[in-house]
């Protein structure tokens, strides 16, 4: 099979197409014969040396794939070869084919094409363990979202219209601005020129916000803190622009505050499994229907692997980079 080989990792160029061996599903896996793959941050951290596979996963990039399933691993019964399914992968997806748990497998939603269906898995996933399993978001509360444009801000803003949550996001510029508040965006905020903190203060009347998923990082955190209210929970899905810094932490105990947060490669495959149990019952539905659906901002040829690298670490992107597979 062809797949892309970042050798020892570095800048997006050392990315390369090759060919080697189809992987074999193990028990209680299935091979998928990949159409299209997604291109996540942590693809980008893995390829550069900052974010190595668990040990058990395999070496290759990439989380989350769709296609067609190939061939059953041992006490597979849920999928049968030839079905389309979309899946979170614990590695691999930037390949002609992928091993992935049949557990953490989702059927493609009616009338969805494979690109859009690739585009799901690693946000989903993501965004439903940290802001309603960590974050407890519920009805009626007020989320903020750093990076409201990209993919894992898009699909929060998405959650937070289908779980009736009023949300407010920062962006980069007005473009961006203005696409997240056409996603269902209450407000949106441009962190070049306001300072969120401010802007969150008057826009709920001085109360706050419950809930902020952020995935900047230290110099956000005491901003985080003042604009969160009693009781508020702040979660953590990555630091672009570092983990480390000083604050004061006074307000975590003066309004009760939780900060939390999590990554989701080294969960447990029940913990995954029990994600996905979710997912199936209460987004799946909906993306049937035709709602909640990604934004694929970009897609290119496998073999192009290192300019959607690029556009990601460029930040220019609106929503998900996939990677078309087959016929690479």
């Amino acid at each position: 099979m062809k797949y892309i080989d970042h050798g020892t990792g570095g800048p997006a160029d050392c990315m390369t197409l090759t060919e080697g061996p189809v992987p074999q599903p193990g028990p209680g896996q299935i091979l998928i014969e990949v159409v299209c793959a997604g291109v996540n941050r942590p693809d980008v951290l893995q390829r550069s040396g900052r974010y190595p596979p668990p040990p058990d996963a395999s070496p290759l990039l990439g989380l989350e794939v769709a296609g067609r399933v190939a061939a059953l691993g041992a006490g597979v019964t849920q999928w049968k070869v030839g079905a389309g399914v979309t899946a979170l992968t614990p590695g691999g997806g930037y390949a002609e084919f992928c091993v992935a748990a049949a557990s953490h497998a989702l059927p493609i939603p009616a009338g969805m094409d494979f690109a859009t269906a690739a585009a799901l898995p690693e946000t989903w996933f993501t965004v439903w363990a940290n802001l309603v399993d960590l974050g407890r978001l519920k009805r009626g509360e007020r989320l903020l979202v750093h990076g409201g444009s990209s993919g894992i801000g898009l699909v929060a803003i998405q959650l937070a219209k289908h779980l009736g949550v009023e949300c407010i996001v920062t962006v980069g510029n007005e473009e961006k601005a203005a696409f997240c508040r056409a996603a269902g965006a209450a407000h949106a905020i441009n962190y070049r020129s306001s300072d969120f903190a401010e802007e969150v203060k008057t826009l709920t009347a001085g109360a706050g916000v419950d809930v902020i998923l952020d995935m900047v990082g230290a110099p956000y955190l005491q901003r985080n803190l003042a604009s969160l209210r009693r009781d508020g929970r702040l979660v953590y899905v990555a630091f672009l622009e570092g983990s480390k810094g000083e604050a004061d932490l006074m307000p975590v105990m003066l309004k009760r505050l939780t900060i939390t947060g999590s990554t989701m490669r080294p969960r447990t495959p029940a913990e995954k499994t029990a994600i996905r149990d979710a997912l199936a019952a209460e987004i799946w539905p909906a993306l049937g229907r035709g709602e909640l659906l990604p934004h694929l901002f970009a897609r290119f040829p496998l073999a192009q692997a290192a300019a959607a690298h690029r556009l990601m670490e460029s930040s220019r992107h609106i929503g998900k980079i996939v990677l078309e597979v087959a016929g690479s």
